[in-house]
């Protein structure tokens, strides 16, 4: 156990004896796996992963205190949902005004040609924070993965701004994305914005354990967060703390014997450069 770490041993044993009985038996997800570094330096900006199922008026206070309080320019991409092209963005305006948001804008397009233009980028160059919503995460790289959006999502991070999600906003902050199936995974390109680290959400409340299993069996040298729903992991520099009502469950694969399993809660953390190092020696690297 990693001496960052302050569990409540009495949860952990709890949410461990309701998880599925066959854990350790990681299933093999679809699609080749690739091993992928470890983390070297520390993240710049803050990431809230949210692990979906309506977020918690924490998780919204943290996520709009490291955009700048009242100082925070948001940014709102629906684009994972289905009903995006029909929404009326006034009501995403006042939602979160209502949270604390000082300037919203909302952002949306299933175009790459328009998310490679100047005029659609521009509420990203002057953005402290910006939010994806749940859906499917597919419909959010299918659109901005390797686009001008891209680009300014990591200028946001260098700038010292947060980049946050739940649901569908969770799955594509890492390289290697969970984009559906279960217990067997499908995998694809994320934005890796999170290095080192697989994420998966709903976690518990859907039994996703086996399914990030077979996923860090695929890629060596990842660790797995799952996030489960109410509860955000919070990423700033090499530190990753919870806010919510639920656990993160951290799974560190090992270079001989079975997955280690944390169980983070509330106001609990750890060192995400640690749990990089120990994962990595999986590899021999």
């Amino acid at each position: 156990m990693l001496s960052s770490f302050r569990l409540s041993l009495a949860p952990c044993l709890l949410l461990c004896l309701a998880l599925p009985t066959r854990v350790l038996a990681a299933p093999q997800e679809q699609g080749e796996g690739t091993p992928v570094p470890a983390v070297t330096a520390p993240i710049k900006g803050s990431l809230v992963i949210g692990g979906g199922g309506g977020m918690t008026d924490e998780v919204w206070a943290k996520f709009i205190e490291l955009a700048g309080g009242e100082d925070s320019k948001i940014v709102v991409v629906p684009t994972a949902s289905a009903r995006a092209d029909e929404d009326d963005p006034a009501q995403t305006v006042a939602q979160w005004k209502e949270r604390g948001a000082a300037r919203v804008d909302v952002l949306h397009t299933r175009s790459r040609e328009v998310a490679q233009s100047a005029e659609f980028v521009a509420p990203l160059t002057s953005a402290t924070g910006v939010w994806f919503g749940g859906g499917s995460q597919s419909r959010i790289t299918e659109a901005y993965l390797g686009t001008a959006v891209d680009k300014a999502l990591r200028d946001i991070l260098r700038r010292g701004g947060v980049i946050g999600g739940s649901s569908a906003g969770a799955a594509i902050m890492t390289e290697v994305m969970i984009s559906g199936g279960n217990p067997v995974a499908r995998v694809a390109p994320g934005f890796g914005l999170l290095p080192g680290a697989v994420v998966d959400q709903h976690f518990l409340r859907r039994s996703r354990v086996n399914r990030l299993l077979g996923v860090l069996e695929n890629h060596p040298g990842l660790v797995g967060f799952g996030i489960d729903e109410g509860t955000a992991l919070v990423v700033t520099g090499t530190q990753v703390s919870v806010v919510g009502r639920s656990y993160v469950m951290v799974l560190v694969p090992q270079a001989q014997g079975p997955v280690r399993i944390e169980m983070l809660e509330d106001g609990e953390e750890g060192d995400l450069l640690e749990l990089s190092r120990e994962a990595a020696r999986r590899t021999g690297k």
